[in-house]
């Protein structure tokens, strides 16, 4: 059971004062919680990000402005997530520094597709393929 409200707004900084993680991008991993938090919106697609919904499936974009993405840091934590016992909890910009609450999703999968970076170069970027569950 979510320990989050479906619809609830939130200020992000007092999630993380909460819970911890990183105060910053788009993948955060509390150290002491089995949470993953992931933000969509705000200036993502600026930079590269590719989010999106296909019904119940969303489509999130892996961290990494320069480069090719890999499986470290935040992609490896959502890539791991089932096996480690780790719960995803999606939030989508409503304003600067509010966010709200979509649900939890299950890591289903990951795959490459050709992107660019912040500075427009090309490169693969880490699509993984999120359940909503709740």
């Amino acid at each position: 059971m979510s320990v989050f409200i479906v619809g609830e707004v939130y200020k992000r900084t007092e999630l993380h004062e909460k819970y911890g993680g990183q105060r910053q991008g788009g993948i955060s991993t509390p150290a002491n919680h089995r949470l993953i938090f992931l933000f969509t919106g705000g200036k993502g697609e600026r930079y590269g990000y590719r989010d999106k919904w296909q019904g119940k499936t969303f489509f999130y974009t892996g961290e990494g402005q320069r480069g090719d993405m890999v499986f470290i840091s935040g992609n490896k934590a959502i890539r791991d997530s089932s096996k480690n016992n780790e719960q995803l909890h999606l939030f989508k910009y409503k304003e600067k520094g509010y966010v709200e609450y979509v649900g939890e999703l299950e890591y289903i999968s990951a795959h490459l597709e050709k992107g660019h970076d912040i500075d427009k170069h090309s490169r693969d970027l880490i699509i993984f393929e999120l359940k909503l569950i709740s």
